[in-house]
C-alpha cells in the first residue's frame, strides 16, 4: 500500500513537471508567418520584410539580417515593431531586391524575457 502511494506521488510530480515545462516552452516568441514567406518565390521585390510572432517582442533587442545568395549582407533599415501590433517585426529594405536567393536570419526577445532565433529562405525571380 505504501509503495502504491509513493508511485502515485512520483507520477503526479512527473506530470506536474511536464506541464510546467510545456507552458514555459509555449512562452517563447515563435515565428508564425512572414512576408515574403519561407520558401516563397516572389516575382517582385517587396519594400520590407514582415515577420509575425506568436507573442509580443521587444524591438530594441530584436533584429534581422538579410543575406544574398553569396551570403553577403543586404542593406536594411533597423528592425522596428509595428505600432498596435507588438508581435510584428518590420525591416525596411534600402533598395529593391534583385533576382536571386535570400536568407533571413532573425532573433527576438519576447516581452516576457525569452530569446528565440531562426532563419528561412525565399527567392526573387
Amino acid at each position: 500500500m505504501h509503495k502504491k502511494l509513493i508511485s502515485r506521488m512520483v507520477i503526479a510530480l512527473a506530470v506536474a513537471g511536464l506541464m510546467t515545462f510545456s507552458s514555459l516552452a509555449a512562452a517563447h516568441a515563435h515565428l508564425q508567418s512572414s512576408i515574403p514567406a519561407a520558401k516563397a518565390q516572389v516575382t517582385t521585390s517587396t519594400d520590407a520584410l514582415t515577420l509575425n510572432f506568436s507573442e509580443d517582442i521587444e524591438a530594441a533587442f530584436s533584429g534581422v539580417t538579410l543575406l544574398d545568395s553569396e551570403q553577403k549582407p543586404v542593406a536594411t533599415a533597423k528592425a522596428r515593431v509595428e505600432s498596435g501590433q507588438k508581435n510584428r517585426l518590420i525591416v525596411g529594405l534600402s533598395q529593391p531586391l534583385r533576382a536571386g536567393s535570400y536568407q533571413v536570419n532573425w532573433h527576438v526577445l519576447s516581452v516576457d524575457g525569452h530569446k528565440t532565433a531562426g532563419s528561412y529562405r525565399f527567392s526573387v525571380k
